[in-house]
């Protein structure tokens, strides 16, 4: 399975011209079976979602929808959502068939606010495509990996950040951390560029389950870059060196 990331600059709160470039991103990388967007990747991470964050049935997932089935490929990422006056950081992944899962972030960022306006999820979501099972996070996430444990019951995380550049190098050593740890595929999609609070430069990758980068986007640009999710690979690595068997 090939599987695009896309490390993008977001208009601030401006979702029509950031779907619009978005799809200009995906239309320019053809033949992936997963592309992957960041954190809120149609507005920019707000800590402040009044009169910014999108209704449940948002313009953002109706495009995420009508794309999929264009191009016959999943979509994934995090759009800031009011449903019945409560705000979720929620990760769409969008499959071809029109099927959607969604995925509400459990670890809100306190540090920036988010805690203060947005509802935390509860449930930990899987979703299956195409013969891989992928866990669904958003960037502080990746900071508990309890939270992310491999209990057997999936082969590939996907995290979307919004992850600003001072503590960029945190954010790569823990995408590693993840893959190793829960013998997994990890890809990981930040933003770059500049918003009202912040500045980020991406770092944006897929490692395999050794650790090892097997797709990178360069520092600070918008760029996309593919890997393959090899499962036979992985299912022979797990047999020869079953890790997780031994897990606490």
């Amino acid at each position: 399975m090939k599987v695009t990331i896309l490390q993008r600059d977001i208009i601030w709160a401006d979702p029509s011209k950031n779907i619009q470039r978005a799809n200009e991103a995906i239309d320019n990388n053809p033949g992936s079976d997963i592309y992957v967007l960041p954190e809120m990747f149609s507005t920019g991470f707000c800590t402040n979602p009044e009169g910014i964050a999108e209704s449940n049935n948002s313009d953002s997932l109706k495009w995420m929808k009508q794309k999929a089935a264009e191009i016959n490929a999943a979509i994934a990422g995090s759009v800031a959502i009011n449903e019945s006056n409560c705000y979720y950081n929620r990760f769409y992944f969008v499959k071809p068939d029109g099927e959607v899962t969604q995925y509400d972030k459990k670890h809100l960022f306190t540090y920036g606010g988010e805690h203060l306006r947005f509802t935390a999820g509860k449930n930990r979501v899987i979703t299956e495509f195409r013969g891989v099972r992928i866990l669904l996070e958003i960037c502080y996430d990746l900071r508990f990996p309890k939270w992310s444990r491999n209990n057997g019951d999936y082969d590939m995380i996907i995290y979307v950040a919004s992850w600003p550049t001072p503590r960029v190098d945190a954010w790569s050593a823990l995408l590693v951390a993840r893959a190793i740890e829960n013998q997994c595929y990890v890809a990981g999609v930040n933003r770059v560029g500049t918003d009202p609070s912040c500045q980020y430069c991406g770092g944006s990758v897929v490692i395999d389950p050794y650790g090892k980068t097997i797709a990178a986007c360069a520092k600070g640009e918008e760029c996309e870059a593919s890997a393959i999710i090899d499962m036979e690979a992985l299912e022979a690595f797990r047999k020869k060196f079953p890790v997780l068997n031994d897990a606490d």
